[in-house]
C-alpha cells in the first residue's frame, strides 16, 4: 500500500517559522508555566477573541476514534459571575474558601458533550482540557480544570442559551434525556431540567476557568510514598510532583 504523508502547506510552513522566529515557549516552558490557578488579575479582562483562540487547539488535537464529541460553551463578561457563583475552588484548602474576594476568574469555558459518558468521552476531555490550557499559558494567560460545580446551574446556563437559539421545538421530547451527572456536593445535588429545544441536552463535563494569574507557585519533586496534597507557604503555592524514578515500571533491561 502507497503511504501518503501529510505535507504543511505554504502558509503554514510561513506561520510556524513566524512564531519560532517572534521567540513561541518551547513545551517544557509551557508545562512549567501551566498550573492550576486560584487567584486572577481582576483588571484584565479576558476577551471574547482570546477564548476563541483557546478553543480553537480543539480542531487541531487528537480525538478517540475521532469522533470529536465535544461542544464548548464560552463564558466572559457579566455573565461569568453567575459561573462563579457554582463553582467551587480549592477542594485541599477549605479554609482559605477560594477564590478570594477580588481574585476571582472573570472567563471560563464549559465543557460539554451530549454523548454518554464513558472513557472514549474522558479520554477527549483530558486531551482537550490539556491542550486549551497548554494554548492560555501561551496567550499569556492562566487557567485551572473544575470539576466541583453546581450541575444544575451550569446545565441550566449551557441548555437555556441553546434553547434561546432554537426556533423549531423538539420532534420528540420525550426522548429528550435529562442531565445525569451527579453533583460533586451533596447541597449540589439536583438533575438537570432545564429545557432544550435543540434535540439532547448538552452535559457539563468540566469547567476551565481562563484569566490573568496572580499566584506564585513552586514544583516540589516528592517520592510516590509522600504526600500529594498542594498546599501554600508564605504567599508560594507548593505543588507536589512524583519524580521521574518512581514513575516509572522498573524491568531488568539494561
Amino acid at each position: 500500500m502507497e503511504e501518503h504523508k501529510a505535507l504543511p502547506d505554504r502558509k503554514s510552513f510561513k506561520a510556524t517559522k513566524k512564531s519560532r522566529a517572534e521567540g513561541a515557549l518551547p513545551l517544557d516552558s509551557l508545562l512549567l508555566r501551566n498550573r492550576s490557578c486560584r487567584g486572577y488579575d481582576s483588571n484584565y479582562i479576558v476577551s471574547k477573541e482570546e477564548l476563541l483562540k483557546i478553543v480553537e487547539v480543539n480542531t487541531k488535537i487528537a480525538s478517540a476514534r475521532n469522533q470529536q464529541v465535544l461542544r464548548f460553551r464560552l463564558v466572559y463578561g457579566t455573565e461569568a459571575k453567575e459561573v462563579t457563583k457554582a463553582i467551587k475552588l480549592g477542594g485541599a484548602l477549605p479554609e482559605l474558601n477560594l477564590p478570594l474576594p477580588g481574585t476571582e476568574p472573570n472567563a471560563y469555558i464549559i465543557i460539554c458533550t451530549e454523548e454518554p459518558k464513558g472513557k472514549w468521552v474522558d479520554i477527549d476531555m483530558g486531551i482537550s482540557a490539556q491542550s486549551m490550557l497548554l494554548k492560555a499559558v501561551d496567550l499569556g494567560l492562566n487557567g485551572i480544570c473544575i470539576a466541583a460545580f453546581n450541575k444544575e446551574k451550569i446545565c441550566a446556563l449551557v441548555n437555556g442559551s441553546r434553547q434561546a437559539e432554537c426556533s423549531a421545538p423538539a420532534e420528540h421530547a420525550s426522548e429528550q434525556p435529562e442531565c445525569s451527572v451527579q453533583a460533586e456536593h451533596a447541597s449540589d445535588q439536583a438533575e438537570c431540567s432545564a429545557p432544550a429545544e435543540c434535540g439532547r441536552q448538552m452535559e457539563p463535563l468540566l469547567i476551565l476557568a481562563i484569566g490573568k494569574s496572580i499566584e506564585r507557585f513552586q514544583l516540589l519533586p516528592i517520592g510516590q510514598e509522600d504526600e500529594h496534597n498542594y498546599f501554600r507557604k508564605n504567599g508560594v503555592h507548593f505543588v507536589p510532583k512524583v519524580r521521574i524514578e518512581d514513575l516509572l515500571i522498573w524491568t531488568n533491561q539494561k
